[in-house]
């Protein structure tokens, strides 16, 4: 606004970056496509109405990436695939098309794990590489929204789009040390992506701030007529999230499951429960029951949908598909109607605990992974990763969200002994993303400090 600075020349910083991603020792490889004419149209145009004094919304001249699951005009929706998008898109994802109407800088679509099917990131296919963990290029970014993450961590934009079906946004988010918003389900529109799974996935932001991810949401947090399931939701508000302490908030608390994390992470995280509870919130002991089979429950929901809408693909596309893909489709493949049937039952059991637990306190909190970024190897280079124990411990505190379609938000919160980030996460009941918001700001008051990257851009400078 004082025109110190112009979206236009952001944008030239932007592209400068973006060459020199591509041109590192390893390739950060987090946008994996961008066009330099498309960025630098956005940003004249931006620039154009801030001299004007008409700018669209409070995101105007704001770089952001999407996930490569989203359509963006016009680049290919390959999904992390080498054989999906052929020809360029021609119509925008819902997410993408508000972003625009904006005037948000779209700098590219982001790296993902092959079809969302994995929590490391990994995908070894010609159009993609791996990304790197800006923290610690030798560790994954987390998945499977890997780039946008890794986009955020790294400076390249404070903005970046994710969808989460069994912690997608909010592992990434908390292996590279940003803020990651999983909205409830239907909260904000899917229309446009590539349907996975339809009754795990939501959509949200990551980004820098917990401020960033509250604008971002109140932007695109909306019913849109083209996807059904978020058709009846009420108004998103964000009203006391900028109270000035957090007294009358009651904390929910299963300490055992909790407690089930790295010593380092568990350390870090009750610290940050003891810098809320000094804020004026109360501590309340709640039970998460039968946890083990909701955990299950997920997974055969999540699999079989994704074995659905990709039976074709597995068909046809099986030898051009990563080894990992291959396997978690054929695991799908195990399941049955009956085992979907009682998943589903479960998930009502499940809806219906929270029901109670959230008639007592405000939110739940645990950790968001019990573990810091796994490190990479050089086989994971050539043929991927797939360690089953590691997806499932790292999917431990995030497929509650996703069963049941609650909101979740994760915040950086400190580093273990190696500079890894280590993030709490909080949890609240359907449509209640302010509660969230309002604890995340007071927990990024808990971080004394934000180490800077050992890959890291200034688009300002």
């Amino acid at each position: 606004r004082s025109g110190k600075l112009t979206p236009t020349q952001v944008a030239k910083n932007i592209i400068a970056m973006l060459e020199d991603c591509d041109k590192s020792t390893p390739p950060l490889r987090a946008i994996v496509q961008w066009d330099q004419e498309q960025i630098m149209l956005m940003a004249e145009a931006s620039t154009t109405r801030y001299r004007n004094k008409c700018t669209l919304s409070c995101l105007d001249g704001i770089p952001v990436c999407l996930k490569e699951e989203f359509k963006v005009v016009p680049y290919h929706h390959r999904v992390g695939t080498v054989y999906l998008g052929t020809q360029p898109e021609t119509e925008d994802a819902t997410v993408a098309r508000k972003l625009r109407e904006a005037g948000a800088i779209i700098i590219g679509v982001s790296n993902m794990h092959e079809l969302g099917t994995g929590t490391t990131g990994c995908n070894p296919n010609r159009y993609h590489k791996i990304p790197r963990n800006p923290y610690n290029p030798n560790h994954f970014t987390g998945g499977s929204s890997s780039g946008s993450a890794a986009a955020v961590a790294a400076g390249l934009c404070p903005v970046a789009i994710g969808t989460d079906g069994g912690g997608s946004v909010r592992i990434p988010a908390s292996f590279c040390g940003v803020v990651g918003l999983k909205g409830t389900f239907g909260r904000i529109s899917c229309h446009g992506s590539l349907p996975l799974s339809y009754s795990t996935v939501s959509v949200g932001p990551i980004c820098t701030s917990v401020a960033d991810a509250a604008i971002v949401y109140s932007v695109l947090a909306e019913p849109d007529l083209l996807y059904p399931y978020g058709l009846k939701q009420p108004k998103e508000t964000l009203s006391d999230m900028c109270a000035p302490d957090l007294k009358g908030l009651k904390l929910g608390m299963d300490w055992t499951f909790f407690k089930a994390c790295d010593a380092e992470v568990l350390s870090a995280c009750e610290k940050a429960v003891k810098h809320l509870q000094s804020l004026g919130a109360s501590v309340v002991e709640v039970s998460l029951p039968e946890m083990e089979e909701a955990r299950v429950a997920h997974v055969i929901c999540i699999l079989s949908e994704m074995r659905d809408f990709l039976q074709p693909d597995f068909n046809k596309h099986f030898h051009e598909m990563n080894l990992e893909t291959r396997a978690s489709l054929a695991l799908a493949c195990q399941f049955t109607a009956l085992d979907y049937i009682k998943a589903n039952r479960q998930r009502t059991r499940s809806m219906r605990f929270l029901q109670e637990i959230f008639s007592t306190v405000n939110c739940i909190l645990t950790p968001a992974v019990p573990c810091t970024a796994p490190r990479i190897y050089e086989s994971d280079l050539l043929t991927g990763s797939s360690d089953m124990t590691s997806t499932v411990r790292c999917m431990r505190f995030m497929q509650l969200g996703n069963f049941t379609g609650i909101p979740g938000l994760v915040v950086p919160i400190g580093y273990s002994t190696a500079g890894l980030p280590i993030s709490l996460q909080v949890m609240a009941k359907w449509w209640d993303e302010a509660v969230l918001l309002r604890i995340g700001l007071k927990l990024e008051q808990f971080r004394e400090q934000t180490k800077k990257p050992s890959i890291y851009y200034d688009i300002l400078a």
